[in-house]
């Protein structure tokens, strides 16, 4: 499974519902205000990179770069993909769960 989240962290429980629900082994995609987890520094890093054991996390680059960020800035072990990766991402999956 696939679960999407584009929304910030620091406005919405989004991404500590996916986090509550998604079952190990599922894909996490960060994209538009939902790149904000990603980010070193954060308090959200100690959640991701605990999410990061038992899931694949995803940040679409597109959305890192709009906001003025660097790749750089994303926390250790999450991957980074363009928009045909999250295509790719959406294809490969039985479902896809977007946290809204």
């Amino acid at each position: 499974m696939l679960h999407t989240v584009n929304k910030s962290p620091f406005e919405k429980n989004s991404l500590e519902s996916c986090l509550r629900f998604a079952r190990s082994g599922s894909a996490i995609l960060l994209y538009e205000d939902g790149i904000y987890a990603a980010l070193k520094g954060t308090r959200f890093e100690s959640a991701i990179t605990e999410a990061l054991k038992n899931h694949a996390i995803y940040v679409l680059t597109a959305d890192v770069e709009a906001r003025g960020m660097r790749v750089d800035n994303v926390i250790a072990g999450i991957k980074s993909t363009d928009y045909a990766g999250f295509v790719d991402l959406v294809t490969e999956s039985n479902t896809v769960q977007a946290w809204v």
